[in-house]
């Protein structure tokens, strides 16, 4: 049985799914269920999940449902329970007003700690979603650390300024929704993740989905895990689902670059210093609105 800590342990082990989410919401929840069954079997203190795992990202967003959502979201926490482990799972996600491209964190607890809505979003995200507003601060097992998604590899800021603000990993799940020449372009690792950890000198967990995800479009997989260094511990293939699993030794999480980057030059440093309370306070006030969402359909 995993640990229940509110101390920061040296060692977290995380684990990163690679799964196919083209099926229903159902499906799609039933193998959630069987992949996070089978990573808290090998005692991952964390498991993280595509984008739009609870859905697909070829869903016809149209016919998105608050009340669906949040049962499925229901699901995932009482599983996170059940399990004593953290779930990190993509998904939209409603604050009342509006539908996010979010991720959901669930604590051992099965509590809803955290949510993360996609600021940077892509041409298909802006027909359904709203940008978010905040940047993405939570803790795991007391560890803290932070969030992007899927496009949002490409915009550093996202990583970096959580990092000034104590993040010490990073989590990215992802959808690959490419025609199938750009699909095998990316595989094999040749996507930048590893300059991520490296230049912020953090640990890094990639989630993809694989293989066909319908209308033509393919996901190229190589679900990783990537040490603070940028060397990949743990890649997975490009075609079929499963997941990676390594033990991370967060002593060599020491944000070196970004703490550098707090010092010098002044004429920056100043002005990141004085970004970092206002970062915290746009990330608490986001889970607290989603958290308010979320209780009053678990509340029945």
């Amino acid at each position: 049985m995993n640990r229940v800590s509110k101390t920061p342990d040296p060692v977290l082990r995380v684990a990163a799914v690679q799964m196919n989410s083209a099926g229903s919401i159902g499906e799609n929840l039933s193998r959630l269920e069987a992949f996070a069954e089978r990573a808290a079997a090998a005692r991952a203190d964390a498991v993280l999940f595509p984008e739009c795992v609870t859905t697909g990202y070829g869903f016809d967003f149209a016919k998105l449902d608050p009340a669906e959502i949040r049962d499925a979201l229901g699901v995932i926490g009482r599983l996170a329970r059940r399990l004593k482990t953290h779930l990190l799972a993509g998904s939209p996600v409603f604050d009342g007003r509006h539908w996010f491209n979010g991720l959901a964190v669930f604590n051992r607890s099965g509590r809803l700690v955290h949510v993360y809505s996609k600021c940077q979003l892509t041409e298909s995200d802006r027909r359904w979603f709203t940008p978010g507003e905040s940047l993405s601060l939570f803790r795991i097992d007391g560890v803290p650390a932070t969030a992007i998604i899927c496009h949002e590899r490409r915009y550093p800021e996202l990583v970096r300024v959580p990092v000034m603000a104590g993040a010490r990993m990073v989590f990215h799940p992802n959808a690959g929704m490419d025609a199938l020449a750009v699909s095998k372009a990316k595989r094999g690792g040749r996507d930048g993740i590893a300059v991520r950890a490296f230049e912020n000198a953090v640990p890094y967990v990639f989630a993809n989905t694989v293989g066909p995800q319908g209308g033509g479009k393919w996901s190229a997989g190589d679900s990783k895990i990537v040490g603070a260094d940028g060397v990949c511990i743990e890649l997975a293939d490009n075609r079929r689902e499963t997941f990676v699993i390594a033990d991370l030794d967060l002593r060599l999480a020491t944000r070196k670059y970004a703490l550098d980057s707090l010092r010098h030059p002044r004429v920056l440093a100043r002005h990141w210093r004085g970004l970092l309370r206002e970062v915290r306070e746009g990330a608490v006030a986001a889970d607290r609105r989603f958290r308010d969402w979320f209780g009053r359909g678990t509340a029945r």
